[in-house]
């Protein structure tokens, strides 16, 4: 046998044998965790960690229909001012709850009133308030799904932000700002 063929048989065989060692490896690897995942007790919370908070928080959120009435309440003062908005309730993650688009309201108003509920309940605070941030930390504005312009306000309990209405499409933020307030005082009631 030359040296060539002792190199590639050696090669072939070194091959073969850690193929195998692998199959062996990966195969105990794979069956080990389905072995042990089918012989361990499910995890259970224990009540009293829930209790103490431990592991767990609650967290308030609107209801539809309290979200409606507030969306509802904004529109219709917006309305009794002969003005065309939109309104947008989003809950404490940001996520839309409701949106009513007025008639007549701008094709803009709809994402914009979006964004300033998002933009408030984010930072607990008025969009207009906000907008004087920018001054300080002007990359507020690039974070993605924000809006400085007046017309968002957060809903809160107990100073916490559950949610947050925007409204957008009247000629000023000031405006669309009393709208939103008007949402949340609906709450109130």
């Amino acid at each position: 046998m030359n040296t060539r063929t002792r190199v590639l048989t050696g090669t072939a065989l070194a091959v073969a044998l850690g193929a195998g060692a692998f199959g062996a490896v990966s195969a105990t690897a794979s069956a080990t965790p389905v072995a042990q995942a089918q012989s361990a007790p499910a995890a259970v919370a224990k009540k009293d960690d829930a209790v103490n908070g431990k592991n767990f928080t609650t967290t308030t959120h609107l209801t539809i229909d309290a979200a409606s009435r507030a969306a509802q309440a904004a529109l219709d003062a917006a309305e009794k001012e002969g003005q065309k908005i939109t309104v947008a309730v989003v809950d404490r993650n940001g996520n839309t709850i409701v949106t009513l688009r007025g008639d007549g309201a701008g094709p803009q108003s709809y994402e914009s009133a979006q964004r300033k509920a998002f933009t408030a309940v984010s930072w607990n605070a008025p969009t207009s308030v906000l907008v004087g941030r920018l001054a300080q930390a002007p990359n507020l504005k690039d974070i993605p799904g924000t809006l400085f312009l007046g017309g968002g306000t957060p809903v809160q309990v107990n100073g916490a932000p559950v949610a947050g209405i925007g409204v957008a499409g009247a000629p000023s933020g000031d405006l669309d700002e009393k709208f939103a307030k008007a949402g949340v005082e609906a709450l109130a009631n």
